[in-house]
C-alpha cells in the first residue's frame, strides 16, 4: 500500500509546506518533476502552473496545491505569537499542532499552536473555554519571554506559519494527513498524467495547478482561450447527510455556488459506470472550489467537480487508497473521452 505511485506523489507534495501565498516551492517541485518527464509546464503571472501539450485544449483539469495556514499578526509582550488564519480552519482541530514559522529574515523556527494558559494544573477552565484567535498563540521553540527577544530572533508580523501535515499511510489502505484538500487531488492529477503517458500529449486537455484556492481566487484566469470545459479535482465531502465515502470518488451535483453543469455530470456518471469506478453523486452543502471561482469571474465554461472522499475536511483529514484510485480512474476515463470526442468531430468535419 505504502509504495503506490499516487501515494508517493502525495508524500512529495506534503513534504513541501504551501499555505496560500507561499506556494513557490511546491510549484517549483511540480515544474521540475513535469519538465523531467518531457512536459513543458508554464507558470501564470499569479504563480499557478499550466501544463498544456495540446495547442488548443478543449478542457482544463484543475486542482490546487495551496493549503490552509496562518500568518503572524502580533508579537505579544511574553514573546508568544498571535496569528491570523489563511483559509478557513477550525481552531479546536488545530490546537496542539506543531508548526514552522518562516521568517522573512531567513531562519525558520519550530513551535506549537496552543490555547492561552493551557496547563490543566493551573487553569480549571481549560477544557470549557471556547477557542478563538484572541485566546490562542504560537509558543516558539526558542528561549524568549518578551516581544523584544522574539523580534531579535527575526520573527515579525507577516511571517508565515505552516502547520505540520502529519502524513501517515496505514497497512489497511487509509491515508491520514492534513491538507488532503487538495494535495490528494493534485496527486491524482499527477498519477493520471503518468498513466496517460505519451498519449496525453495528443489529448486536447490541459492540467492546471492553482495556488490561491483556499483564499477564494485560485483559478479565475490563466487558461488558454480555447478552453470550453473545466473539471476540478478536489476533495469529496464526507459527513452527516451527505453521500461521500473514503473508498469512492464523489461527483458533485451542487455545491454552495449552485448546480454543476448537468450534461458534464451525467457524462461523468456514465464514465464511472462504464469503467466500473466506485462513485457517489453528492450535494456539498458548504463548499466552494476553483470551478466556482472561474464561473464567478465570468468565464464561459461548463464546470464539474470530482474528488476522493475526504473525512474531517479542513481538520485531521483521512481518505483511502481506494478513493484516490477511483478518482484517478474517473479522471483518466474523462481525459480519454475528451480525446475520443475531439477525434470524432474531426472525422465528421
Amino acid at each position: 500500500m505504502k509504495n503506490e505511485r499516487v501515494v508517493e506523489r502525495l508524500k512529495e507534495l506534503q513534504a513541501v509546506p504551501s499555505p496560500s501565498g507561499l506556494t513557490d516551492e511546491v510549484i517549483a517541485l511540480l515544474e521540475a518533476g513535469l519538465s523531467a518527464k518531457g512536459f513543458k509546464p508554464r507558470r501564470t503571472n499569479k504563480g499557478a502552473l499550466l501544463v498544456s501539450p495540446h495547442p488548443e485544449p478543449y478542457a482544463v483539469v484543475a486542482g490546487h496545491v495551496d493549503t490552509l495556514g496562518a500568518m503572524v499578526s502580533r508579537v505579544e509582550s511574553d514573546g508568544t505569537l498571535r496569528v491570523a488564519k489563511i483559509g478557513g480552519w477550525p481552531i479546536p482541530s488545530f490546537e496542539g499542532e506543531y508548526v514552522s514559522v518562516r521568517t522573512l529574515s531567513g531562519p525558520t523556527y519550530r513551535g506549537t499552536f496552543l490555547f492561552d494558559n493551557p496547563a490543566a494544573h493551573v487553569n480549571k477552565d481549560v477544557g470549557k473555554t471556547e477557542r478563538t484567535l484572541d485566546n490562542t498563540h504560537i509558543r516558539l521553540d526558542a528561549e524568549t519571554d518578551s516581544a523584544k527577544a522574539t523580534e531579535k530572533l527575526g520573527v515579525a508580523v507577516g511571517d508565515y506559519v505552516c502547520f505540520d501535515p502529519r502524513l501517515e499511510v496505514t497497512d489497511t489502505g487509509f491515508v491520514k494527513s492534513r491538507f488532503l484538500d487538495d494535495k490528494a487531488g493534485s496527486a491524482v492529477m499527477l498519477e493520471v498524467m503518468e498513466r496517460l503517458g505519451p498519449s496525453f500529449r495528443g489529448l486536447p486537455v490541459a492540467f492546471f495547478f492553482s495556488n490561491y484556492e483556499e483564499v477564494g481566487h485560485g483559478a479565475p484566469a490563466g487558461f488558454p482561450p480555447s478552453v470550453k470545459e473545466m473539471l476540478v479535482v478536489d476533495m469529496g465531502v464526507i459527513g452527516k447527510n451527505v453521500a461521500g465515502k473514503e473508498t469512492a470518488v464523489s461527483i458533485c451535483a451542487k455545491d454552495s455556488s449552485g448546480p454543476q453543469d448537468y450534461e458534464l455530470r451525467c457524462r461523468l456518471v456514465a464514465l464511472a459506470k462504464k469503467n466500473r469506478v466506485p462513485y457517489v453523486v453528492d450535494v456539498f452543502p458548504y463548499y466552494s472550489s476553483d470551478a466556482a471561482m472561474a464561473l464567478q469571474a465570468g468565464l464561459d465554461l461548463r464546470a464539474g467537480i470530482i474528488g476522493p472522499g475526504v473525512s474531517a475536511s479542513h481538520g485531521v483529514e483521512r481518505t483511502h487508497l481506494k478513493g484516490m484510485k477511483a478518482a484517478a480512474g474517473l479522471l483518466e476515463a474523462y481525459c480519454e473521452d475528451i480525446g475520443a470526442r475531439a477525434s470524432g468531430k474531426k472525422r465528421r468535419a
